[in-house]
């Protein structure tokens, strides 16, 4: 009897220690359980959240303005010593493109004033611009033969502190052209005949003067090579796609690469590409920047003045211009071109994303300026 008892406290002992271990089991499990659904929980808020958008106070600004100042951000216009205030106020203009006119017999506090005097007239802050490749006035190649690529580190310094100091804020810079023509257009613009040396030579350029945070421009893609003037007549590029790519193409992707701002179009037609218009109204070429290059920065038209493009009287309208994938319309007659696009855009021709699109693409460009 007294065994029965013991074997049966012993059993209920047991059992009650199975029980007491499955719960303690069980609220482990609970535990663990409710720690995986919260980690999983965790993990898909981070998959779902969107990225924060980096621009979005900039399409806040695009929605908040006129057609009229959508289409005057679209014009980068030669100054050469004209008084600019009725461009910035009745047409809105992005940017101002000086000449050595507008330097000419000035102090660097004159031009400093006069400079500033147009940002005071604008709504939203100018590119103020100008040339300063270092070419034919003072070759960049001749600053490295006397100095190497530290001179040309020390030479981009130079010219980004100075220009930054009168109120320039983009350098119409680096030449990214190779050509090895004494004869041709080019030569005393570019740095050198050899691809490898121009692409280190544009690094260096674009990286110096983005530290100083002085706005740089690519030119003239998709490269001259030795073709003729288009200041002064029509040239046609007949080079292979083969060889833009593995010689001429190659300074401009150094520069996207350092984190150039900009691109500049020549008006060279160039027939591996499309032999039906020159580089800068082409569609097909802004492709090759757009798709193959992977740039997304502003990409800008040579100056529609110029005999190869005013001899084809695109103006009517400048839709073609646009169209064609430009952002920053070169120009020296404002009213009739401005008022070319703003027709398209009014009628539709053009529509109202694709100068949406370009107008972010310039804003954005301000803004990394420290202008905006």
């Amino acid at each position: 009897m007294k065994i029965k008892r013991t074997i049966t406290s012993l059993l209920t002992a047991a059992m009650l220690a199975t029980v007491l271990a499955g719960c303690q089991n069980t609220g482990e499990a609970s535990k663990a359980q409710s720690t995986n659904d919260e980690q999983n929980s965790q993990a898909t808020v981070t998959e779902t959240t969107a990225p924060p958008d980096l621009y979005s106070d900039i399409d806040d600004m695009i929605s908040k303005m006129t057609v009229e100042e959508k289409v005057g951000q679209l014009f980068y216009v030669n100054c050469r010593g004209n008084d600019m205030s009725d461009a910035i106020n009745k047409y809105h203009i992005g940017g101002v493109l000086l000449f050595g006119v507008d330097f000419d017999g000035k102090t660097k506090e004159e031009v400093n004033a006069d400079i500033k005097a147009m940002q005071s007239n604008a709504k939203i802050p100018l590119i103020i611009g100008t040339d300063e490749e270092g070419g034919t006035v003072v070759r960049a190649s001749d600053t490295f033969d006397n100095g190497g690529w530290s001179a040309i580190e020390d030479d981009a310094y130079d010219k980004a502190e100075f220009l930054l100091s009168l109120g320039v804020n983009v350098n119409m810079a680096p030449v990214c052209d190779i050509t090895s023509d004494p004869y041709s257009f080019m030569y005393y613009r570019s740095f050198s005949s050899d691809a490898a040396s121009t692409s280190r030579f544009v690094d260096t350029v674009v990286k110096a003067s983005k530290e100083k945070k002085l706005g740089t421009v690519l030119k003239h893609f998709p490269g001259y090579g030795d073709n003729g003037d288009t200041h002064y007549s029509s040239a046609t590029d007949n080079r292979t796609f083969s060889d833009l790519q593995n010689n001429d193409f190659l300074p401009f992707q150094a520069g996207i690469a350092a984190g150039a701002d900009s691109i500049l179009v020549s008006h060279v037609t160039v027939n591996s590409i499309d032999s039906g218009n020159p580089a800068s109204l082409s569609e097909p070429v802004h492709e090759v920047i757009r798709d193959k290059l992977k740039f997304d920065g502003v990409v800008m038209t040579d100056d529609l003045d110029m005999f190869a493009v005013d001899a084809l009287d695109i103006y009517e309208p400048l839709s073609v211009v646009a169209k064609a994938g430009n952002d920053f319309l070169c120009c020296g007659d404002i009213e009739n071109e401005y008022t070319a696009l703003l027709n398209a855009v009014q009628s539709g021709e053009i529509t109202a994303d694709r100068i949406d699109e370009s107008v972010k693409r310039i804003l954005i460009w301000k803004r990394n300026l420290a202008i905006l």
